[in-house]
């Protein structure tokens, strides 16, 4: 189904009853990202799927001012509004987790529970924000100079995402399809607008929250996992779970075991 909200069409999907679940996808990625997770849990909870504003089947605005991240908090809310869901338990993958923790501190009434795969609060300090908006100036750039091919292979082969190369060829060459199927507009804006760059740091609001929160990382992936125990320190009711054999996107390399313990925890806290 489509949602408009503040002027922009929202792809979103809805399968299974019971227990709301909102997930939210990372850069260059869209709703289908989830299905090995949804396939697990749409029998026992409601899943709600939406691409993020620039990706998928979503609008992609060319005023990259619409893709700041609480503006698109603020949509994501007016989307629950909608669906006529009061509140939800919210996952978000790196970007997508960025995202989610916004909506958790700004519109915290709708959150039952907040999971954090691969994430961060921002960065800390305004000039690490200027050097990381300069950095994500020059890649959106790049994406409109040189077209949507040419990034994906560039971004498929950076550091972070070394440990999918363990990943058959089938489901590699599925996320590169899905991938270039974005617009490069909407992923340049989504640079522009919603980078770690232009996010206000959320560090000092992280003890703001008061329910519950997993943090999920793969324990290859040293750099977030090190943001996740640095978070954790920060959160009353947090836990964080590493997940052995696994890098950044866990419920793309592990999705029996990262469904299993979405399942568990989402069942512990409603």
């Amino acid at each position: 189904m489509n949602i408009t909200t503040n002027g922009v069409t929202y792809h979103v999907k809805v399968v299974g009853e019971g227990e709301p679940l909102v997930f939210l996808h990372g850069f260059t990625g869209n709703m289908t990202t989830w299905n090995q997770i949804t396939e697990i849990l749409h029998k026992s909870f409601q899943c709600v799927l939406i691409d993020i504003i620039g990706h998928g089947k979503t609008d992609y605005p060319v005023d990259y001012s619409r893709y700041h991240i609480e503006k698109v908090a603020k949509d994501i809310s007016n989307i629950l509004d909608v669906l006529e869901i009061p509140k939800a338990h919210i996952i978000g993958y790196s970007m997508g987790g960025r995202l989610a923790l916004a909506v958790a501190i700004l519109f915290s009434t709708r959150v039952s529970s907040l999971i954090l795969e691969s994430s961060s609060p921002g960065l800390r300090t305004d000039e690490e924000r200027a050097e990381r908006r300069k950095s994500d100036e020059i890649l959106a750039n790049r994406i409109e100079q040189e077209g949507i091919e040419s990034f994906v292979t560039y971004w498929e082969k950076i550091p972070l995402f070394a440990s999918q190369k363990k990943l058959t060829k089938e489901k590699q060459l599925k996320i590169r399809k899905q991938r270039l199927e974005n617009s490069p507009i909407g992923l340049a804006n989504s640079l522009r607008g919603m980078g770690t760059g232009m996010q206000p740091s959320y560090w000092n609001r992280l003890n703001e929250i008061h329910f519950p929160i997993l943090l999920i990382c793969g324990e290859l992936d040293k750099k977030f996992c090190r943001i996740a125990e640095e978070m954790s320190s920060s959160i009353q009711n947090g836990k964080l779970e590493k997940i052995v054999e696994a890098g950044h996107a866990i419920h793309v390399e592990q999705p029996d075991i990262f469904g299993k313990i979405i399942s568990e925890f989402v069942s512990d806290h409603f």
